[in-house]
């Protein structure tokens, strides 16, 4: 069982960063690929980025290639999105997810484990 909690989300304005954390539970945190996905009003829940267990395999959704940053810190059971250049249509709700597998996968299904999320809002 993981528990996981985000934090960093808030309000900024477009071009503006944000870094979001989620702190996992457990003593096996490598063992566990990360993922990030958001949700926004009216919409289905979508990929955002994905970690492997061991950190050397990042999977980005196209539509923030190059603007976000997704790293993990297993001394900290912790992973990051860095989120560089935000846009108005970045606004949502970010969930952290993690799957007991230490590969990572670019679909929701694959992951057991989730956050209650962490709204960000972006300004324009």
């Amino acid at each position: 069982q993981v528990q996981l909690v985000e934090s960093g989300g808030g309000l900024v304005q477009a071009g503006g960063s944000l870094r979001l954390s989620c702190a996992a539970s457990g003593r096996t945190f490598s063992t566990y690929a990360m993922g990030w996905f958001r949700q926004a009003p009216g919409k289905e829940r979508e990929f955002v980025a994905a970690i492997s267990g061991s950190g050397g395999w990042l999977y980005y959704a196209d539509s923030v290639k190059g603007r976000f940053t997704i790293s993990r810190d297993s001394a900290k059971n912790t992973v990051y999105l860095q989120m560089n250049s935000l846009k108005p249509e970045d606004t949502a709700v970010y969930y952290c997810a993690a799957r007991s597998s230490p590969v990572a996968a670019t679909t929701s299904p694959a992951y057991a484990y989730w956050g209650q999320g962490t709204q960000v809002t972006v300004s324009s």
